[in-house]
């Protein structure tokens, strides 16, 4: 094992990055990008994956590497836990009208593991309520997309530049309270009401390798991932090999 970690941090050898509660790789395809190998790990098994998967419970797993010391193979961990504790739309409109169930709040468990590796981290969540830490946040207007899809990313152990936000070009596209707006951006989430299509959710958000309806609303855009990983890249100090 240990020629095998020293190898991971060798010059001109790609980091390895572990993405906990993965869904299809929309994160995971930005941090490959950004050069890193990426490990994911989900619940459900997720055929549509392009990277290493690991059918697996994200925190028992997580545990298990601490405890082995298989996680020093890591140089990083990015992780986009369930947001329906904390959600927007968990805590407004479903609730309001009585909808839905309630949802345990897996992340202050899921920062002590982290904080337990000694690695970077990221932890990812939509706008809401949920306990993180708005370190830096992305909008998909920064990257020309076809969606906004706000994002909050808690950084353990290191930091990013907040990027300008550039002023919305009009409206998302559907009805909201009644009221049916045309706009640039498409809803990548929920069915019916001028929502997305599968196919206007994976152009919009550059994510082509999943047509699965469930995955496309789950997931971030790569180049959210992508434009985090490219910093993390920096933030990640090399490791010594020694002689």
């Amino acid at each position: 094992m240990t020629q095998r970690i020293l190898m991971r941090r060798m010059p001109g050898h790609r980091p390895l990055l572990l993405d906990l509660f993965c869904c299809a790789g929309g994160a995971a395809t930005g941090y490959h990008r950004a050069g890193f190998d990426v490990v994911g790990v989900d619940i459900v098994d997720r055929p549509n994956y392009p990277f290493r998967f690991v059918r697996a419970d994200a925190l028992e797993y997580l545990a298990a590497l601490i405890a082995s010391g298989e996680i020093r193979r890591f140089a990083a961990v990015h992780t986009s836990p369930p947001c329906q504790a904390g959600c927007a739309l968990t805590i407004g409109t479903n609730k309001s009208r009585g909808w839905g169930r309630d949802h345990v709040q897996l992340i202050p468990g899921l920062r002590t593991l982290l904080d337990a590796t000694g690695l970077l981290y990221v932890i990812e969540q939509p706008n809401g309520k949920a306990p993180v830490r708005r370190d830096v946040w992305l909008c998909g207007e920064m990257f020309g997309l076809g969606v906004l899809r706000h994002r909050n990313f808690e950084l353990g152990r290191w930091t990013v530049p907040q990027p300008a936000h550039p002023k919305h070009r009009g409206y998302v596209r559907g009805y909201r309270h009644g009221v049916y707006r045309d706009g640039p951006y498409v809803a990548p989430y929920g069915a019916g009401g001028g929502k997305a299509t599968v196919s206007e959710m994976q152009q919009a958000m550059g994510i082509t390798w999943t047509d699965v309806r469930e995955e496309l609303t789950e997931a971030i855009p790569p180049a959210f991932s992508e434009h985090i990983g490219r910093a993390l890249l920096t933030a990640i100090r090399p490791v010594e090999v020694a002689a």
